[in-house]
């Protein structure tokens, strides 16, 4: 079988009971979180052209506002606004935002087709599990051809919820990611001019799912090599040859859902494992002279040679802002990227430089290292095997705890949103 049948085949026959209890524990937990961004963006209004396409049908919720929409509609406002604080989750061997791109879809199709709360999370599972495999297939390749991973593999996991949810056949679900694949995309070059385009990327992956999976139930036909073809997504994208094995083997034995890590930082995640080493080295509040990272080779391209941000998004993706804010205030939070902000630490973030260090592994993987010199000559030195929130150094409870109520914005009404201490969270959202 090719590489879609294959995801089809094992998406479509997967239950709840073939799922772990710590697989589905994982993903609810990114559900909740992925939830909890998309309330503190609409709170900000980090995104206000979010809901700019909403268009009145009564068939989906779009999260914070109290509005409604249809199913790809709300899937667009709601995969931007998942994703507009950059502080939702990566997997980073993929590196891709996992939950931008599934729970749209899953939400808002979940919603509109009645599905229980258990069908919506199996259905999530499902869509995890593909686009970390798509994204982890070749570490770091999109990024390195300019093209954003989380939109170019997240339409594939999009595609395959939607027809999971939609009960399609499974000729109908290879078209769908047949179909889907001419509609991968997403272009990093708004790291060349500070804008946040990226911002719109995992909307664009939600809703264009959808789309092909309605039109693969209604008839259309998608090719079924989509990902190994002669024209398939990596010799076109990454003019690469991949085994079809490497994307498939291990499905539903080896689960990539408990591999994602949860930012504790709205900021790009090449950026934490570094920002973790500087909170390490003990020089929070000193008197700093200079701070010097150590980061895997490449990395820079994405998030060094930014000291004076010409944004708010193009703050975080720079090491040079986020380290003086850490460094100067302790933490880096959804308010640490103003105007004000910039200006206050820019002396501070001109002295944050950084060398190249080989890793062999995807470079959100990669350990945290950090000198900083102080004004009287001495030396601090901070490190971390890798940052906090993946698989080896979860967050605590309280901490997903306090993340949601700070993007929440209201202590009491966050803690009522909040369902990972009442039973069977996920099927509390679709019950209401």
């Amino acid at each position: 079988m090719t590489v879609a049948e294959t995801f089809a085949e094992w998406a479509l026959a997967l239950t709840a009971a073939d799922v772990p209890a710590e697989v589905r524990d994982a993903a609810t937990r990114h559900l909740m979180d992925g939830f909890g961004c998309a309330l503190g963006a609409a709170r900000t209004d980090a995104a206000p052209y979010a809901t700019a396409l909403i268009d009145g049908i009564d068939e989906a919720t779009v999260i914070g506002s109290g509005l409604r929409a249809s199913v790809p509609r709300a899937a667009l406002a709601n995969g931007i606004l998942v994703h507009a604080l950059d502080f939702d989750d990566t997997h980073a061997g993929a590196l891709v935002h996992a939950t931008a791109a599934v729970l749209p879809t899953a939400f808002a199709l979940g919603e509109r087709t009645r599905a229980s709360g258990i069908d919506v999370l199996t259905a999530a599972i499902a869509g995890y599990e593909i686009v970390a495999r798509v994204g982890a297939a070749v570490a770091h390749g999109f990024h390195r051809r300019g093209f954003h991973a989380t939109s170019v593999c997240g339409v594939f996991a999009s595609a395959l919820i939607a027809s999971k949810l939609l009960g399609s056949s499974p000729q109908q679900s290879v078209s769908a990611l047949g179909i889907a694949g001419s509609a991968a995309a997403g272009s990093l070059e708004f790291l060349e001019t500070g804008s946040a385009t990226k911002q719109l990327h995992p909307g664009f992956a939600a809703m264009n799912g959808i789309v092909a999976a309605r039109l693969a139930a209604a008839g259309a036909e998608g090719p079924a090599t989509i990902f190994e073809g002669t024209y398939g997504l990596f010799r076109a994208y990454l003019d690469v040859s991949i085994d079809p094995a490497v994307l498939t083997d291990g499905l539903g034995s080896r689960w990539e859902t408990t591999q994602i890590t949860i930012k504790p930082y709205p900021a790009c995640q090449l950026l934490h494992a570094s920002l973790d080493a500087l909170r390490a080295s003990g020089a929070i509040g000193a008197d700093i002279d200079s701070i010097t990272f150590e980061i895997p080779s490449g990395v820079s391209s994405i998030v060094g040679d930014k000291p004076k941000p010409r944004s708010a998004y193009e703050a975080k993706f720079s090491i040079e802002h986020c380290a003086a804010v850490v460094a100067s205030d302790g933490d880096l939070t959804i308010g640490s990227f103003d105007d004000a902000t910039i200006a206050r630490v820019s002396d501070l973030a001109g002295r944050v430089h950084w060398t190249d260090r080989a890793f062999d592994g995807p470079p959100a993987d990669a350990p945290g290292v950090c000198v900083v010199r102080l004004r009287d000559g001495s030396l601090l030195r901070g490190e971390v095997t890798a940052s906090r929130g993946g698989p080896d150094a979860p967050l605590s409870h309280d901490e997903l705890l306090a993340k949601f109520v700070a993007n929440g914005g209201t202590p009491d009404q966050a803690q009522e949103l909040w369902l990972l201490d009442r039973p069977e969270p996920i099927e509390r959202i679709f019950r209401a």
